[in-house]
């Protein structure tokens, strides 16, 4: 039988799942910056804190899939993001337009990473 670790879980979810050498992250949001450049970096610093937390980091990405409440901050979101990821390490990546949960999140980025 194959262990499943749940960690930082509530009643509705958990921000980080372990199966075998798979991390999975809930979706990470920034704190409530009225730029998206801003929230981009708290989003990645919660991502950093919980890969660091499964024993992965950035450089241990697989795929992430990242949530813009309006596709006209791609540009802003990406000089953050390219500045992030390690070189030679970009995992594969989608990015689309969503309606988030609060309307003052203008980010949400979800990772899938290994161990």
């Amino acid at each position: 039988m194959r262990i499943i670790e749940r960690k930082q879980t509530n009643q509705r979810m958990s921000q980080l799942v372990i199966h075998d050498n798979t991390v999975y992250l809930a979706g990470q949001v920034g704190e409530y910056h009225h730029n998206v450049a801003d929230q981009t970096r708290d989003a990645l610093a919660r991502v950093d804190a919980l890969l660091e937390q499964a024993g992965s980091s950035r450089e241990q990405l697989l795929q992430v899939t990242i949530w813009l409440a309006d596709m006209a901050d791609f540009v802003a979101m990406n000089a953050v993001w390219d500045a992030w990821i390690p070189a030679g390490h970009a995992p594969a990546r989608a990015c689309g337009e969503a309606k988030l949960a609060d309307p003052q999140l203008l980010i949400e980025v979800i990772v899938v990473a290994t161990r």
